[in-house]
């Protein structure tokens, strides 16, 4: 199944409120007035496009005006553009730097799917025949270290963790940098404690992190990486938001998208952040996690009419 099919086959919610909900505002043969613009704004906010959803319409009303648009297929096509143009390129996977491994820093709060994401790029990286190592830094868990091991384990990667409670995170993620550089691995995932974005000290820690990283390899962490639980809309916004604020992130990682009719999210986590959605976890498979594609997710939420979409 190609990543456009299982899009669309994960977000059906999403596309029910949004696709199938523009579909509705047209039906009977309704013409395009101020009341259906309203309806369509309040759709576009409880799809969670946030103050997205008044920019796009506020374009579409001006092409009105201009008679551009003169039934559903324009709006359609129209919102599809718009919504394109607010996303990024296809994402790629990171480039291993010249000299030792690629140092990724997974953040995010409790509760987003932090360790299960860490899980999947584990499996999709050993898919691409790369070495993984995983740094179980999250140390104020008890279940933490235990549940990523087994992770590594069904992923075949290795693991560098500590057996004592309450060690320094620090230390944990300095020691897994280091045996991932002297054991020729080819991407070290250091997972940490699922921080609640109000906790200043914990944030604060994040950051002592990051900074032990960069003594133990050079430039590390080369990406860091936060993930956000779709499923909490605008919510993951000022989650966000509160990270960013304390940390440099390089981009996100969005996970339950297809358990939501809230991915509209997507469109307002990138307008308000201004960071690159990496991938996305669609399903709970190891296998469910695909490289943002915006031209396939914007195919699979609104599709264009004729049910071929933009890609095959």
């Amino acid at each position: 199944m190609g990543v456009l099919a299982r899009l669309a086959a994960r977000l059906g919610r999403t596309r029910e409120a949004i696709g199938d909900g523009i579909s509705g505002l047209f039906r009977g043969g309704r013409e395009i007035d101020a009341s259906l613009f309203n309806e369509l704004e309040e759709l576009l906010w409880t799809s969670d496009l946030g103050p997205v959803a008044g920019e796009l319409c506020e374009e579409l009303k001006r092409l009105h005006r201009r008679g551009e648009l003169k039934g559903e297929e324009d709006v359609r096509s129209h919102l599809r553009k718009e919504l394109s143009a607010r996303l990024d390129e296809s994402a790629e996977d990171p480039t291993q730097p010249s000299a030792g491994p690629l140092i990724v820093l997974i953040v995010g709060v409790n509760g987003s799917g932090k360790t299960t994401s860490i899980a999947k790029l584990a499996h999709r990286f050993t898919e691409q025949g790369k070495r993984v190592l995983l740094g179980a830094a999250d140390t104020f868990r008890a279940a933490a270290a235990d549940q990523l091991e087994v992770w590594a384990e069904r992923n075949g990667a290795d693991i560098v963790r500590s057996h004592k409670d309450g060690a320094d995170p620090a230390s944990v993620a300095f020691d897994a940098a280091k045996r991932g550089q002297e054991d020729g691995a080819d991407i070290v995932l250091v997972d940490t404690a699922g921080r609640l974005h109000t906790q200043r000290n914990l944030l604060e820690e994040l950051e002592k992190v990051r900074r032990v990283l960069g003594k133990a390899v050079d430039g590390a962490p080369h990406e860091t990486w936060l993930v956000l639980d779709a499923t909490n809309g605008q919510n993951a916004v000022q989650q966000a938001k509160e990270f960013t604020s304390a940390v440099e992130v390089s981009g996100l990682v969005l996970a339950k998208l297809d358990g939501t009719a809230r991915g509209g999210a997507v469109f307002g986590i990138r307008d308000a952040l201004g960071l690159p959605v990496r991938y996305v976890g669609t399903g709970e498979s190891l296998g469910d996690l695909d490289l943002f594609d915006p031209g396939a997710f914007i195919d699979a939420i609104v599709p264009d009419g004729s049910g071929e979409g933009t890609r095959a």
